[in-house]
């Protein structure tokens, strides 16, 4: 039998499995690496996205005002969505799902780690193609939402919608990959005993978006794959010249866009879901409401999207039909706010920096809901569309909300993560900045898109009464940009001299807090046997005569595992170098066919090797098996 060495020459006998430094994170299949991973480039775009924003709000600060031309602040104006939402709230979010699944489920890795590795890098490299524009000639100056015929070569010229295109065709390679490997992970790998309504609320919430993006994803896809081939091969599926309907594109568009703006929400509704028991001392009020309303949401995003476009002449059936369905979907919303504060009720508060969070995520989405609600009827709706009133609630729902939940988080598991604490005095004068600065930034958009000021402008006339509320906005980026400061202050503090977390510094109750922290490689040194909803509180504590948590006696010290025969995958250079290929075969088509002929012959070297690459190392020290 011909073996894999034998037939790559002994390529694949040299195993990164000693690598260290870069080299060892470039290879790296640990889940827990890859969510640090996702979570630092996340948050680099966010700062990207923050300047692109800072620039934006400089040029509206005052009438006329020449900061920036116009193309470059439409370029500013379409990049800055675009990162936002696939490039900072999804990877944000990704870097939660990849290091705290396994452990909230008592498993000791993803079901598919080197998968999981070729996720990350494809979403690595596609968001550097989608900003490899910035460097060839203009980003894409067409509105994060591509309306069509704007996106037409006739209208757009240049590679900037090119390079768009294709850095979201690879990102969806990224996203369904992902998507896959949670829910096979959390179908099939729950630990003992941890049945699907005993599993915690931020894991329902994974994978309730994990089937969202395996069902959203191929719908942009194909708009954009057509809008590729009009672009680039001469069709005519958005040419109005051709008799094309531009609505295809905005019925295609927002058929992905509205589930996902849940994909984009339901990472810090789970998040909040955990955090907010820890600091009430309490069980999360109506786990199976919340679990199912969350259910309710997946379901009923997909019969939302034409909201978006009452404008557009679809007739008055289809708009009484989509107000009615964006109305209803507001009921499980609103559950799910009632059982957050149901939960908070009576309980022992403590309040902790993820707590603030959770609880200005609660006010700030509620706010964004409101006039969330106020858009599903039509008439309204119509007066406040392509105004800054829209402006307002997307921000309130996408700001306040995900971005508040994800800082939620990130307080919450950062001892779980490096094993210190972050220090509670910056992260509250954080929030309070982050707080201020939030609402003096996206409140007074709704005085200026009532006051009939338009979205998506550059610039605008003195006298229109405009001038006081966008200095006002403008003020309020700048005292959000001092709290992220304050926030990476905390960052580089608390990792040189942060006070060491040990296991469980909030008195925990799911999994993840009855490991070491950070954990090890493994995770579970004996994986655990789960019998209660709350898996390590119930270890931990017993109900008492007054209904209150009584500590339990604990027993003798478990029996020490011997760890060294414990299974795991080793790293590879498999991933990555698949994920290359493909990237430089996108990039190919608006660059060199040369190009594009390297990363075909790369990604199918990539594609062979990883099929046979062997499953353990013979040099490991460690006998790791294959997953």
């Amino acid at each position: 039998m011909v073996t894999a060495n034998e037939l790559l020459g002994g390529v694949l006998a040299k195993r990164p499995v000693g690598a260290t430094g870069v080299m060892s994170w470039i290879t790296t299949i640990d889940h827990k690496r890859i969510g640090i991973l996702y979570g630092v480039t996340g948050f680099i775009f966010f700062i990207l996205g923050g300047i692109e924003a800072l620039l934006m709000r400089l040029q509206l600060s005052s009438a006329d005002a020449g900061i920036v031309s116009p193309e470059v602040y439409n370029q500013l104006f379409t990049m800055h969505g675009t990162t936002m939402i696939f490039l900072v709230v999804m990877p944000l979010g990704a870097a939660f799902f990849n290091f705290m699944i396994p452990l909230m489920i008592g498993a000791r890795d993803v079901a598919f780690p080197r998968l999981n590795a070729f996720s990350y890098w494809m979403f690595l490299f596609g968001a550097i193609l989608l900003n490899v524009s910035f460097l060839t000639g203009g980003a894409p100056n067409v509105g994060w939402f591509a309306y069509s015929p704007l996106t037409s070569d006739t209208y757009s010229i240049g590679q900037g919608v090119d390079f768009w295109i294709l850095g979201l065709l690879v990102l969806g390679v990224s996203s369904m990959a992902a998507a896959f490997n949670f829910i096979v992970t959390i179908v099939n790998m729950r630990a003992p005993g941890m049945t699907m309504m005993k599993i915690p609320v931020f894991v329902w919430m994974t994978l309730i978006i994990s089937f969202l993006l395996i069902l959203a994803f191929p719908v942009i896809t194909v708009a954009i794959t057509l809008l590729l081939l009009d672009r680039l091969f001469g069709t005519v599926f958005f040419d109005t010249a051709a008799g094309a309907n531009p609505l295809l594109w905005q019925h295609f568009f927002w058929a992905f866009g509205h589930p996902e703006v849940y994909i984009l929400i339901l990472p810090a509704m789970g998040i909040v879901s955990e955090i907010l028991p820890v600091f009430s001392r309490k069980p999360l009020f109506g786990y199976t409401v919340v679990v199912f309303s969350g259910v309710l949401i997946g379901v009923m995003g997909w019969g939302v999207w034409s909201h978006h476009m009452f404008t557009v002449g679809l007739g008055p059936v289809a708009n009484s039909a989509f107000a009615l369905i964006t109305m209803f979907i507001a009921v499980p919303t609103g559950i799910k706010i009632f059982n957050w504060i149901a939960t908070m009720w009576g309980g022992s508060i403590r309040f902790t920096t993820p707590m603030l969070f959770s609880i200005g995520f609660i006010g700030m989405f509620v706010i964004g809901g409101l006039s969330g609600v106020m858009h599903a009827v039509a008439p309204s709706d119509t007066q406040q569309s392509d105004t800054y009133f829209v402006v307002a609630h997307l921000h309130y729902v996408l700001f306040g909300g995900s971005i508040f939940g994800l800082f939620a988080g990130i307080y919450h598991w950062w001892p779980k993560i490096t094993g210190r604490l972050l220090n509670e005095f910056l992260g509250k004068v954080q929030f309070w900045l982050f707080f201020i600065g939030f609402n003096v930034t996206f409140f007074p958009m709704h005085f200026l898109g009532l006051d009939g000021m338009p979205r998506r402008i550059y610039t605008y006339s003195e006298g229109q009464g405009w001038e006081f509320w966008n200095v006002v906005s403008t003020v309020g980026v700048f005292i959000i940009g001092l709290s992220l400061f304050v926030f990476i202050q905390n960052v580089v503090r608390t990792l040189r001299h942060g006070e060491k977390a040990g296991n469980d510094p909030w008195d925990g109750r799911t999994l993840e807090w009855s490991i070491p922290s950070p954990p090890p490689e493994y995770n579970f040194a004996q994986i655990p046997t789960v019998t209660d909803r709350d898996a390590h509180w119930a270890a931990k504590y017993s109900e008492g005569p007054d209904g209150r948590p009584v500590p339990k006696v604990q027993g003798a010290a478990q029996e020490e595992v011997d760890t060294r025969n414990i299974h795991m995958p080793t790293p590879s250079y498999y991933p990555v170098l698949l994920a290359a290929g493909l990237t430089l075969i996108a990039g190919g088509l608006v660059s060199h066919l040369v190009v594009s002929v390297i990363g075909g012959i790369l990604a199918l070297f990539s594609i062979y090797s990883w099929a046979l690459e062997p499953a353990t190392d013979p040099d490991a020290h460690r006998d790791h098996g294959a997953y």
